[in-house]
This record gives C-alpha cells, structure tokens and sequence, in this order.
C-alpha cells in the first residue's frame, strides 16, 4: 500500500498537499486531498515536485473559468498534461514530438477541430446505432454467467476495441491493437509515476500505428469516399493535405483513439463498481430501466475519465483571489470539480437519477469540450440498455484494481459474476 493511503490529510500542510501524485489514484484515495483543497485553496499553489511549481484549480465553477478563457489560459504553450513539454534542446531520443488540436489555440484549434468534427457529429452517429447495439448484445451473450471474470478486458476493453476498429474501419482481427496504441500514449513517467517504462518500445509501438495508419489513409484516399474516420478525413477538402504533415496526422489519430477509448471504457467499468458500491442505486434502476439515459452522464461525472488538463497562464490573471502570472502552470482538475458539493449534492456518490448530471465537466467545458461525448454517451447507453434486458445484476467479485496515472483515471481488474434475469 502507498504512503498517500496512510497520510491523514487534515495533518499535511496546505503547501505541501500535491495532487498530482499517481499512487492517490492508483489506490482511490483522492477524495479528502481535493475536499480539503475545494474548502481551503481552490486556487492552491504547489511550489515544487515532480512537475514543478503549479497551480491546481479544484472548484467547479473556478474549473470552467479556466475552461472557458482561452485567451489567457493556452493549451499551445505548455500542452494539456501537467508534464511540460520538452523543448527541442530537451527532445530525447525516445520523444515523439506529436501535435493535435486539443493542444491547439484559435485560430489553429478551430481550423483542425472543424475538418475533423463532422466525423462524430450526431446525423453520422446515428447510422452506428445499430450496429452497436448488435456488437454489445454478441458481447453479452457470450459471458461465462455464474463464473468470475474481469469485466474491464470482457467488456469494456472488448466493447471499446470494437467500436473504434468500427469507426476506423479498422481490420477488425487487430483491434485489441487500437487499444494497446491508446494506453502507451498516456502511460509516461511524468504521468504514472513509473520510471521502468521501455519507452524505446513506446516509441516503436507508435511508430507502428503511424505507419499502419498511413497505408490505410493511402487506400482511403485513392478509393470511393465511405463512411469511417479515415475516408472521411481522407477525402475532406480540409484535412486531405494531414498527411503531410506526419506528427499531426499521428497526433490527431491518436486523439481520436485516446478520446474514443478512455473515456467510454473506464465509464463503463467505473459504472459497473459504482453500483455495487451504492446498491440502492442499483436496485432504483432495476425498478426503473428507463432511466438509463440519466444514469449515462452521471456514471461519466462518477468516474470522471479524464482527471485533469492542464494550461499555461499567457498573462498575469488574478483567478479566485490568487494572483496567476504569466507563464504559470495552470491545472484544471476535472475529476475534483465533478466532486463538488455545491454543484453536486452528495457527490460522492452515484445518483442514477440525479437531476443535474449534466453539469458535470468531465468532457470539459468551452472550445474543448470532447467531440466524441455524443458517441461515448450512445455507447454507454445501449451497453446498459442491452445489460438491463439480460442480467438481474452484475455482482462485484473482488478488489478492484485501477492504475496509478494522474491523467486518465483507468481500471484494470473488476473481477464480476453475473446473476441473469
């Protein structure tokens, strides 16, 4: 057990509370060192450590200030991860210097955003529905009923991997492929903490999908248009040219994988503990299956996939009576401000029929507000809806294992059984 689980955090002092450690995470023991820091400093500085001096931002409201102001919070200086970016004196051998348009401004971010973002838009979405639904009932009919399972390899990582090589028009046989590019993006030391990494075998691995993602961008390209990501982009009057530019086509491929796997799948392993934590709530939707679509964006707040992005201060700023100067490192800790209470009534735990859902900032909130939250929300409806119609519950089995990154808030282990209607 780490340290973090041990410490009573009433007894740290304020300046030395840091949240970006991966282990708190890791062991789920995040929620008083936010508490503590929503009451006292929702503005708090952190003068030193793994990341340097920063600033974590804990408060809903404070959180969408950030958001939402642009012109003074960058995404392009500094990048969206607390982990600076290396400059090109600092580049190391196994760096990939990637871009994409999150970690844009305007006007660059809204250029690449808008070639990009018909992609997901709903009237496309909608011609998947079915075909997601016939995806997520063969995955259901298949569980081993009365026997333990990890549900985040059967389902959740099953479900994901087929939805972007579905998307992607991916060569559905390496699937699980798309998955493995997705979690080497965001498993970096500066994130989980985890010197050993082979980080050469990181860089050969995204190399790999660069390359694999180029050939299929060339057969897109000299084909028919179609209905996947790639034709799309491929034929689109203002992203055709991406390819020539290797970094940002990678960049914005692996956004989009990152995007469509994260966020989905640790919602619906996070969804799967936070009823058997809070049985009641289960039991209301076992009374009540039609308030799936409710249940969907409070899971989302629940689990909160995205812990934090980060921006970098292009001006002094005063925020929540703290004095920010430029070129200040400005984190927004989503996964706090979906705790807040003054928002969120008893917000630590799961409501599947909390009236505000919606509130919750866990997609983010203004010009970068995930553009895949519609697709991630359909998934994880017709997922439940599809497991109401099957199974009285899906019982928790075990310790839940989760992982130690203070970006993306993943689940490796929830081991299950099933008990069918």
């Amino acid at each position: 057990m780490s340290e973090a689980t041990k410490i009573d955090v009433d007894s740290i002092p304020l300046e030395q509370i840091d949240v970006s450690d991966p282990t708190i995470f890791e062991n789920d023991c995040w929620q008083p060192y936010f508490a503590r820091l929503r009451a006292e400093a929702p503005v708090h500085y952190k003068s030193e450590g793994p990341h340097d001096a920063y600033w974590s931002v804990t408060t809903h409201d404070l959180v969408k200030q950030v958001d939402i102001n642009h012109q003074v919070f960058s995404s392009e200086t500094g990048g969206i991860t607390i982990q600076d970016f290396p400059s090109e004196e600092e580049l190391q051998e196994t760096d990939i210097p990637i871009e994409n348009f999150i970690a844009m401004d305007p006007p660059g971010h809204d250029e690449q955003r808008a070639t990009v973002a018909p992609s997901v838009a709903p009237s496309n979405l909608a011609n998947f529905e079915p075909l997601i639904r016939e995806r997520a009932s063969d995955i259901l009919d298949n569980l081993p009923v009365g026997e333990t399972f990890n549900w985040v390899d059967e389902v959740s990582v099953e479900l994901t991997a087929r939805m972007l090589a579905t998307l992607f028009d991916f060569p559905y046989e390496d699937r699980r492929k798309l998955i493995h590019w997705s979690d080497i993006t965001t498993s970096v030391p500066e994130l989980t903490g985890d010197d050993s990494l082979d980080m050469d075998q990181r860089k050969a691995d995204l190399m790999e999908c660069a390359t694999t993602f180029m050939q299929l961008w060339q057969e897109r390209a000299a084909a028919a248009p179609k209905f996947d990501l790639i034709s799309m982009l491929a034929h689109g009057e203002n992203t055709k040219d991406m390819i020539n530019n290797p970094m940002l086509f990678l960049g914005n491929i692996l956004l989009l994988i990152v995007g469509g796997n994260d966020t989905t799948r640790n919602s619906i392993s996070g969804g799967v503990v936070a009823l058997n934590q809070f049985p009641d709530e289960y039991q209301k939707l076992r009374d009540n299956p039609g308030i799936v679509p409710n249940m969907v964006p409070e899971m989302v707040r629940w689990q909160t996939p995205v812990i934090h992005m980060r921006r970098t201060a292009t001006q002094d700023y005063v925020l929540g009576d703290q004095q920010i100067h430029e070129g200040d490192k400005v984190v927004m800790w989503y996964l706090s401000a979906n705790r807040d209470e003054s928002v969120f009534p008893n917000a630590d735990k799961l409501i599947v029929d909390r009236k505000n859902a919606r509130a919750h900032v866990a997609f983010g909130f203004g010009i970068h507000r995930c553009m895949g939250n519609r697709l991630a929300e359909m998934q994880l409806r017709i997922l439940w809806e599809e497991i109401m119609k099957r199974f009285d519950k899906i019982e928790l089995a075990g310790e839940v294992t989760r992982l130690p990154n203070n970006f993306i808030r993943g689940v490796a282990e929830v081991p299950v059984r099933l008990v069918p209607k």
